[in-house]
């Protein structure tokens, strides 16, 4: 059966490793980060433990999904085809622990959760999204059309205003 015919899934379920590192500095005692995307093992189960030692304490954040949307089309063939594609972990702070809010391999959702002033990490996309990454991008992304540049003319006169400061 061919795979043109076949309905692409759209959503991969996913689990987000979250690390604890402590800090010698004396505005901050610790740092959170996201420290690695999987595939979901248990969904739905309460966030555990893996690790835990003085130098860091890592937990494990069952739940989420990679969900693809057509219009993100673009940002994904832009992260696939990079050099080093990611996925971006929101998250925030609740209490004293980093828990995992939201998770793309978009570009454009990525770099837009940045510019709102929220905490995002991007981690190394996990190798068996890649493929399914691909097929989406085949499928859904239709590069714009090139526009021929235009330059200026001189019947452009007087369209840019006063532009000598005399």
């Amino acid at each position: 059966m061919s795979m043109v015919n076949e309905p692409l899934p759209g959503r991969w379920p996913v689990a987000v490793i979250m690390e604890r590192v402590p800090l010698q500095n004396r505005w901050a005692d610790e740092r959170w980060e996201a420290r690695e995307v999987v595939s979901d093992p248990s969904p739905g189960a309460a966030p555990r433990v893996i690790l835990d030692t003085p130098e860091r304490r890592q937990v494990l954040h069952c739940g989420l999904v990679v969900t693809l949307q057509r219009d993100e089309a673009e940002g994904y063939f832009m992260n696939i085809t990079s050099p080093q594609p990611k996925a971006f972990v929101l998250w925030r702070m609740e209490g004293d622990q980093a828990v995992p809010a939201g998770l793309t391999v978009s570009y454009h959702e990525g770099s837009r959760w940045l510019d709102s002033g929220e905490s995002v990490d991007g981690v190394p996309l996990p190798a068996q999204l890649l493929p399914w990454l691909a097929v989406y991008c085949e499928h859904h992304y239709k590069p714009e059309p090139r526009r021929k540049p235009k330059y200026a003319t001189s019947r452009d006169k007087g369209r840019m205003g006063n532009w000598r400061p005399d």
